[in-house]
């Protein structure tokens, strides 16, 4: 899934192509999912005639700023979603295929959008998801209605200060991992994002929340804001990511992973765990798992092993039933209210 710095990229893409330019004409695919809450049809007939005059990201939500009265475009990518100018290559997420068509509009295409400048020269840029599991909604006001306004700090725009993001974390008592990916906690955080972070604070991705230490919090607080702002001072270019990131090397799962260090220069060992629903890249030497009172407590009372799902469950007892209740231990964190911080996104 693109993750901040990958939504980034995008709106970098949309200022360049797009800002000051007239909504000319809009090409729509009709599909009732990823057009939520609207039609394509309204979608078009909204934004048609306007002019952008500003293009925004909060989280890995992106949105454009029209002219005139009426609704904006947000935009999720979901899974797939990628944006492509006519006559570029397309916006892939990690890594390109091998063949990219030249067909136009392109395959998959859910609404494409013929920019006229003053000179009257068009560009054309299309909205592409395959999988469906993108969202394109009109919005009045886009950064106090939702999904805006239900995310968290932005690691950018809004990060709280360190006393603040330390009690933030140690109220909840899920996976450090898996508060992270929660859009509610910190908007922006994906798997690879959160994977980064905690190898360079040096966390295991297990450890409950609950019971980082204020070192680690520290580490944590820092790394967040600086992963993101490194990714995205290289246009999301994998291939330019610092040599020491995990990310050049966590995608070998299933195959022998090869290249990563230790800092005394021995080879590292690569695991793969899920937590949070998600495949979890660490590297054992340096992320340990660390308990305390409070995590011993918490698993006392959870025993759920990893993958089940938070439910309640029947269990036979002498020929009766005793119901008993099991918090998840994949990672799952119970919602909390919002915890943006900051100024919002303008």
């Amino acid at each position: 899934m693109p993750e901040l710095p990958e939504v980034q990229r995008a709106v970098k893409l949309i200022r360049r192509v797009a800002l000051g330019k007239r909504v000319l004409q809009v090409d729509v695919a009709e599909d009732n999912l990823v057009f939520s809450g609207s039609s394509s049809e309204a979608f078009a007939a909204e934004i048609t005639g306007r002019t952008i005059t500003s293009v925004d990201r909060y989280g890995k939500v992106f949105y454009v700023i029209l002219d005139g009265e009426g609704k904006m475009p947000v935009l999720h990518f979901g899974m797939t979603g990628m944006l492509q100018v006519k006559g570029e290559q397309p916006m892939h997420y990690k890594e390109a295929p091998q063949k990219v068509s030249t067909i136009w509009p392109p395959r998959f295409m859910k609404f494409n959008l013929h920019l006229e400048e003053n000179t009257g020269d068009i560009t054309q840029l299309a909205f592409l998801d395959a999988r469906r599991l993108g969202r394109i909604r009109l919005r009045a006001s886009p950064t106090t209605e939702p999904p805006i306004s239900e995310l968290g700090f932005d690691p950018i725009l809004s990060m709280p200060a360190l006393d603040e993001f330390s009690s933030l974390a140690l109220k909840r008592s899920c996976p450090i991992k898996a508060l992270l990916l929660d859009q509610s906690f910190s908007a922006g955080v994906g798997n690879w994002v959160a994977d980064e972070v905690l190898y360079h604070s040096r966390v295991h991705p297990e450890q409950r929340s609950n019971t980082l230490s204020p070192e680690q919090l520290q580490s944590i607080h820092q790394e967040l804001p600086n992963i993101c702002r490194t990714a995205i001072a290289v246009d999301a270019d994998a291939s330019k990511f610092p040599e020491n990131w995990l990310f050049n090397h966590r995608w070998g799962k299933g195959k022998k992973a090869h290249g990563l260090k230790l800092p005394n220069g021995d080879p590292a060992s690569i695991k793969w765990i899920t937590v949070g629903g998600r495949t979890s890249a660490y590297v054992s030497e340096l992320q340990t798992r660390r308990h305390d009172h409070a995590e011993k407590e918490e698993r006392e009372s959870d025993q759920t092993s990893l993958g089940e799902d938070h439910h309640s469950q029947e269990e036979p007892n002498t020929g009766r039933h005793r119901r008993r209740t099991i918090s998840a231990t994949d990672g799952s964190c119970p919602k909390k209210a919002k915890t943006r911080s900051g100024n919002k996104a303008k």
